[in-house]
């Protein structure tokens, strides 16, 4: 089992981060994951020069954490298998910033006073990648970091198609794989996910409401009851999809001892739709999320 981390607190995060961080590179930098987090949990509060606090109630702060405290144990748990490619430490904190950034297209420009940041939903991976490149290009970062960074990113769009991002190197892949992975499940293994849904079902609305109806099938749900119904559809006939074979089976590494262990998000992922079954879905429900 993982060691318990409060993904509400920040600080909690970073310093299991750290620890990952330096286990798998001695050599690393140990004030870097502080810097890292320190300059995206600004950005989060509407500390950066041209943007708003990022005001979303489902795609939160702690939402980031859960998908960063994810990521990092994966990529470190498939650096002790030894599999190939190796990751490298650099790659490692580009995946770092790119799960940290992956969300900030939420976040509205400080002349923006019209709705929250939810009404970005259907565009936010975009204006993440915008922003990534925004935030990271006058810290010192060249061209071809910040293209990884935004590749990254983009493998998070729910229809995402992989074959389509130009990915510089095989390694930048399967960071982005991983990203995309942890970021699934990440958020469905937390223990309030089903209690957050509602919230989830509000940012479709309003999205909904500032896109003149074109809302993608993905989204389009007529109340959280509707939202609630076709999750554990979501579940079977998306991610389960998504992350064996889109993503490469990557969610192994996350079996413990790896390979053929227990995979504890996955576990958490089963209760809360078997938690949703029981209070939600009528036993002659045949409803598809998508």
């Amino acid at each position: 089992m993982f060691r318990a981390v409060d993904t509400k607190d920040t600080g909690a995060v970073g310093a299991e981060v750290r620890s990952l961080y330096l286990e798998i590179f001695p050599g690393g930098d140990p004030a870097l994951v502080s810097r890292i987090f320190e300059c995206v949990t600004k950005c989060f509060r509407g500390d950066c020069d041209e943007y708003q606090a990022i005001d979303t109630q489902y795609h939160d702060l702690e939402h980031t954490m859960q998908g960063t405290l994810c990521l990092v144990r994966l990529l470190a748990s498939r650096q002790r298998a030894s599999v190939v490619p190796p990751l490298d430490q650099r790659h490692f904190e580009l995946g770092l910033l790119a799960i940290l950034l992956h969300d900030t297209g939420y976040a509205k420009r400080r002349d923006d006073p019209t709705g929250t940041g939810a009404k970005y939903t259907f565009t936010h991976v975009d204006r993440s990648a915008r922003f990534a490149a925004d935030l990271l290009r006058p810290k010192g970062f060249n061209a071809e970091e910040i293209k990884a960074v935004q590749n990254m990113i983009r493998c998070t769009g729910v229809h995402a198609n992989l074959q389509a991002i130009p990915f510089q190197s095989e390694l930048e892949r399967v960071v982005g794989c991983a990203l995309a992975t942890a970021d699934l499940l990440g958020q469905m293994a937390a223990l309030d996910y089903v209690d957050k849904l509602p919230a989830l079902y509000e940012e479709f609305a309003e999205a909904a409401e500032f896109s003149d109806g074109r809302v993608p099938a993905s989204a389009d749900f007529r109340s959280v009851e509707h939202l609630l119904r076709n999750t554990p559809q979501f579940w079977q006939n998306y991610v389960r999809v998504r992350i064996e074979q889109d993503f490469g089976g990557l969610y192994h590494f996350l079996e413990n001892p790896y390979p053929g262990g227990r995979n504890e998000y996955v576990e958490k992922v089963e209760a809360n739709i078997e938690r949703i079954r029981r209070q939600f879905c009528p036993p002659s429900s045949a409803m598809n999320r998508s």
